[in-house]
């Protein structure tokens, strides 16, 4: 893949889709720099989807446009787009061995046999699936398929490659080996990866930038570090997890749970505590400080060292340096 500036660059100008009355997505405007690793993070309904399909070209744009490298492509068909999409499902077709799923797309292309399959032996070699190019997709684990899957979207050269929750089919300790996979193909081949996922873990691991959307816009675009230390509204606190959220006089903060105090002594506000969750490195401790729940992640040693018990009335503090002020929704 030849080296360029612009490969990948792709920019949404005020994009939205409809779905007769029910809006989809709403004058979606966002600038993904070339090479770039990029989540669409957000609930279930939010948009994130329906997004990545309009830049594949699976869903029409209903206002808007669509540019990759400076060149508009919302009304190109997708083989014409120069993105390649990973599905959910994986879609390897049962009766092809695994070189030939891979080398699937330079045939209907009308490539020649040993050039294709020199190919799809090259990016099978890249994903570290060369030794199982004659097996059926039947006889791989579900890691096995994502890799195949991955090394046929990528046989075309696209300049973007969209992932729809490719990870999400998978177990708790394969996911986080496929993350390190997904992280290391993107900086190799140096091209835009575009992400779709609801787990917040997952796009703080992965990505360069994080947009969130919720109901149908997005609510914050940046940095994983900035997103979730800077988040703007009470809704990307709350999503992105690990804050208390404060209403004070008024005014709403985030508070990280980390850097939230709670000890048997005098200063602060009281609270009982109704649950404590041991999580291997720390401790969640929940309290309801007059209505408002407040967690506290202690170390372990430190959750051990005070001894909380379930419905015992403890005092909860922060420093103010640490409190992030919300704007209002």
């Amino acid at each position: 893949m030849e080296p360029n500036s612009l490969r990948g660059e792709l920019v949404l100008s005020n994009v939205s889709k409809s779905f007769g009355d029910t809006i989809a997505v709403d004058n979606f405007s966002e600038h993904f720099e070339p090479g770039k690793y990029i989540c669409l993070l957000g609930p279930s309904g939010c948009g994130k989807s329906t997004t990545l399909r309009m830049i594949a070209g699976h869903e029409s744009v209903t206002s808007g446009d669509i540019t990759l490298e400076g060149k508009s492509i919302a009304k190109l068909r997708p083989a014409q787009r120069g993105t390649a999409m990973m599905f959910q499902s994986y879609a390897l077709f049962p009766h092809l061995n695994v070189l030939d799923n891979v080398a699937f797309s330079l045939k209907m292309k009308g490539v020649d046999l040993a050039a294709r399959n020199n190919k799809a032996h090259e990016l099978l070699e890249l994903v570290h699936m060369d030794e199982f190019a004659n097996r059926l997709p039947d006889q791989l684990s579900g890691g096995q398929q994502q890799r195949v899957a991955l090394a046929r979207s990528l046989i075309t050269e696209p300049s973007l490659l969209l992932l729809d929750e490719p990870l999400s089919a998978l177990d708790p300790f394969l996911r986080i080996r496929m993350r390190a996979e997904l992280s290391r193909l993107q900086r190799e081949l140096g091209i835009t990866f575009i992400h779709v996922t609801h787990s917040q873990d997952e796009a703080m691991a992965l990505s360069d930038k994080i947009v969130l959307m919720n109901n149908a816009v997005i609510e914050q675009a940046g940095t994983p570090m900035d997103v979730f230390n800077k988040p703007k509204t009470e809704f990307v606190a709350r999503f992105m997890g690990g804050h208390n959220v404060i209403n004070t006089g008024g005014e709403v903060f985030a508070i990280r749970t980390d850097r939230t105090r709670v000890d048997k002594g005098k200063r602060g506000i009281p609270g009982l505590v109704s649950n404590i969750e041991f999580l291997g490195r720390t401790v969640d401790v929940s309290m309801d400080c007059s209505g408002i729940e407040v967690v506290a992640s202690m170390s372990d040693d430190s959750f051990y060292d005070s001894t909380f018990e379930e419905g015992e009335t403890v005092n909860v503090h922060w420093s103010p340096n640490d409190l992030h002020a919300l704007t209002s929704q």
